[in-house]
């Protein structure tokens, strides 16, 4: 098992707190092995609620394995232009 810390970003944080699912410094348990598309469905969520994951602080695909320990964010779509480029989503593509 792997052990993550989990924050939820924007409207995902509303979404998530009416399924009443932790969404701020949760720390989720996932079997090893997981991706961050496997997390993004282990809280209810769909792939298209989500624009972006960082994991450790760094924009990666939803093909990342995870790793006990980590920390991720998922961020939603319509982030606004500046923090697009402070989060490092500026010119990439979603990855699945």
């Amino acid at each position: 098992m792997a052990t993550i810390l989990f924050n939820a970003f924007s409207f995902l944080q509303e979404k998530l707190k009416a399924k009443d699912h932790p969404c701020i410094n949760a720390h989720i348990e996932l079997s090893d092995g997981s991706t961050v598309a496997d997390l993004v469905s282990a809280v209810g969520l769909e792939a298209a609620d989500v624009e972006a994951a960082l994991v450790n602080g760094s924009v990666r695909p939803f093909d990342t394995l995870l790793q006990n320990g980590d920390r991720v964010a998922l961020i939603p779509p319509g982030t606004p232009g500046p923090y697009r480029v402070l989060l490092g989503m500026a010119g990439r593509k979603k990855a699945k």
